[in-house]
């Protein structure tokens, strides 16, 4: 469920991060304020979430090609927990190098 959840949220995401890349081209100076609004705290503590997310996915999507091509055994909850973990981790550290 996390795994479809977080493809859904990078869904929505990806329109709003192309067109914030498009004004790079378009609209310097409301790229420039969108750039000081993204120092704020919770606009940071919101991007640690995407990566979060980003890192579910893709740790979710392993797993799935796990269980797909590789036998199954009964260690398949902890490959999710790994995978979950794993998220955590990447997060903690963007967060940690952002703050």
């Amino acid at each position: 469920m996390l795994h479809r959840l977080s493809g859904l949220a990078l869904v929505l995401f990806l329109p709003v991060h192309f067109h914030v890349l498009s004004l790079a081209l378009t609209d310097p100076q409301r790229f420039d304020h969108f750039l000081s609004f993204a120092q704020h705290p919770l606009v940071k503590l919101a991007e640690a979430g995407l990566v979060f997310l980003l890192a579910v996915h893709c740790f979710g999507g392993l797993r799935l090609l796990a269980l797909e091509f590789l036998p199954w055994s009964p260690r398949q909850k902890n490959l999710a927990a790994s995978a979950v973990a794993g998220a955590f981790l990447i997060c903690a550290t963007f967060l940690l190098r952002a703050v």
